[in-house]
């Protein structure tokens, strides 16, 4: 089931070690009544919009959700997704995306992040 409160940004906050701040909004998988996954969603700049991710569960009708969310509801050409994590890349570039930079001690010192960017014509969903 896809849901979009609160719980969703304190899962992937937890899993990714991050604390957001409002404004933002989400999309999660809730599977028994728990959180599994999901995508917060937040720096929103109208043309682009900066996305988190963390669990498991994003089947492709979830993945469908986020691009109709991002691309045809918010209006943007484009989702930023930036990352510690390599797999979390990997995936990105399977739904059209690019590494685009690097950014150094991002998440903390010694802790940098890939800059990955998905344009609105490139998503695979």
């Amino acid at each position: 089931m896809i849901v979009r409160d609160a719980r969703v940004a304190e899962f992937v906050g937890q899993k990714i070690g991050v604390t957001f701040s409002p404004p933002l909004t989400c999309l999660g998988i809730e599977k028994d009544g728990e959180i599994v996954g999901g995508f917060v969603f937040n720096s929103y700049e109208g043309a682009d919009i900066h996305v988190s991710a963390a669990g498991r569960g994003a089947t492709k009708g979830f993945l469908a959700e986020v691009g109709h969310y991002v691309y045809d509801v918010l209006g943007c050409e484009r989702m930023t997704v930036i990352t510690e994590k390599a797999s979390v890349v990997r995936s990105a570039e399977r739904l059209g995306g690019q590494v685009e930079g690097l950014m150094r001690n991002h998440f903390g010192k010694g802790r940098d992040a890939f800059l990955v960017g998905i344009l609105k014509e490139d998503w695979k969903f």
